[in-house]
């Protein structure tokens, strides 16, 4: 070591040491907090905030799954150049195209219910009357019934493979939990949209009287969302940044893009100058929907208007097409400018055709139209799904961390 870097080492270390002694003379100390210990979950005060973090993962689920689904049932036309977004748009996904939805979802279902099991333990007999716990329930019922309208296959917890069917039973007796609990408090916007969510799910598992029972007590302008922000990505809704932010899904190509000004699908044309804007992939007529303008825009979870159609749907199972369209209608008056114009049809087959137009109109891009066409082909008024994929697999990671799907 030559002399001048021994001098420059020496300097450095004495100031090093200057500055040690400064440093002591003072509170420097400094403690990353990390991840937030189990433990301090384990109280009272946390149970509002362990509750919303069950509405965020039930949104962070059904926001990827507008998107997708929508692509995989006609509601949207892929215009852009995501590899999952186009194999939903064929109908050819797979589980691999199904990591993240499934993820999501399942994780939407377990912070919920393993939430519940958490509040049973910190609030103990005051768990029931507790303002939290129907919300609970409510969240932990809509986190099934997504998964059960959407996958194939319903594993739980790492278990086997099971009927998709086992979602709906599972998010029966969540809503009637959350339906009771809420009634008792009070809260009305709770209990109708346990009601809601139960009326579906009965529907679903073939019990139509229960489901119209329930349908028929709900308020005709009754909504209830799932909640997004404008924060960080995770609270943010996939469609707005999708379709507001990038041009990647559009509505030109679609049966909705043939009706324009109707306010259950609203969409736009895009234009550049005179020129029909393009999609991100530069070469699809860009149609954008308006139904979601913003990142922090809400997506209904369930509606009075859904219930006046799914009582709708029962009157045509049951031949009364008169009965049918009188709901429809009513249905139809539930929205600004739109006119209860819809006559009866003459045929069973057109029927079936009004019904599922009127359906989709109402839950459009709100996660539930490829279950509806699932359910459709299977009773042979839908030939829409021949030829595709139905539902979303089982996702291949976890088949490849669950032993008991090998």
């Amino acid at each position: 070591m030559t002399n001048t870097s021994r001098f420059h080492l020496l300097r450095g270390i004495a100031v090093l040491a200057a500055t040690v002694v400064v440093a002591t003379a003072c509170e420097m100390t400094v403690t990353n907090p990390g991840p937030i210990p189990d433990a301090s979950l384990n109280t009272t005060l946390a149970v509002p905030a362990i509750v919303n973090g069950m509405s965020g993962d039930l949104s962070l689920a059904l926001g990827g799954m507008v998107l997708r689904t929508g692509l995989a049932s006609a509601e949207l036309y892929e215009s852009g150049n995501f590899a999952d977004e186009g194999f939903f748009f064929n109908g050819t996904f797979t589980g691999l195209n199904a990591n993240t939805d499934w993820a999501n979802a399942q994780r939407a279902r377990w912070t919920s219910e393993s939430g519940l099991e958490r509040l049973k333990t910190v609030l103990g007999t005051a768990f029931e009357t507790n303002a939290d716990t129907p919300r609970a329930y409510l969240y932990a019922g809509f986190a099934n019934r997504l998964l059960g309208e959407n996958m194939c296959t319903a594993v739980i917890d790492g278990g086997a493979a099971q009927s998709d069917s086992v979602y709906f039973q599972r998010a029966d007796s969540l809503f009637t939990r959350a339906y009771t609990l809420a009634t008792a408090k009070s809260n009305t916007s709770v209990a109708n949209a346990a009601l809601a969510g139960r009326a579906s799910i009965r529907a679903w598992l073939g019990n139509w009287t229960a489901a119209v029972a329930d349908a028929a007590l709900v308020p005709n302008n009754f909504v209830f969302n799932a909640i997004y922000g404008i924060g960080t990505a995770r609270e943010n809704l996939y469609m707005a940044d999708q379709t507001i932010t990038r041009r990647e899904v559009t509505v030109w190509g679609t049966y909705w893009a043939s009706i324009y000004k109707d306010p259950r699908f609203p969409w736009d044309t895009i234009k550049t100058g005179t020129t029909i804007t393009k999609g991100q992939d530069g070469k699809t007529n860009f149609f954008r929907q308006t139904k979601y303008t913003a990142l922090g825009s809400s997506v209904p979870l369930v509606k009075g208007a859904e219930m006046l159609v799914l009582r709708a749907e029962n009157a045509l199972r049951g031949g009364d097409i008169a009965g049918m369209t009188t709901l429809l209608n009513t249905a139809r008056t539930q929205y600004t400018g739109l006119a209860a114009t819809l006559t009866a049809p003459a045929t069973t087959a057109a029927a079936w055709t009004l019904l599922q137009n009127e359906r989709g109109a109402v839950t459009w891009l709100e996660g539930r139209r490829l279950w509806d066409m699932r359910r459709w082909y299977a009773a042979g008024t839908s030939t829409y799904l021949n030829g595709r994929n139905k539902c979303v697999p089982v996702s291949d990671n976890e088949y490849a961390a669950n032993a008991n799907l090998r």
